[in-house]
């Protein structure tokens, strides 16, 4: 079974919940994002220069 729950901050990709597993991740600020954005928000925060 597979509910969508909302779109991905960073590229507007669907999200959606399957079989009780998010499909991808929910930020402290409550914002969703796919697998890809999220490693890349994480990179940034991570290493600010590259």
């Amino acid at each position: 079974m597979s509910e969508l729950v909302g779109t991905c901050i960073g590229c507007e990709k669907e999200i959606y919940c399957l079989d009780g597993f998010l499909n991808g991740v929910v930020s402290e600020e409550k914002k969703i994002y796919c697998f890809d954005c999220y490693d890349q928000t994480a990179n940034k925060e991570k290493n600010p220069q590259s």
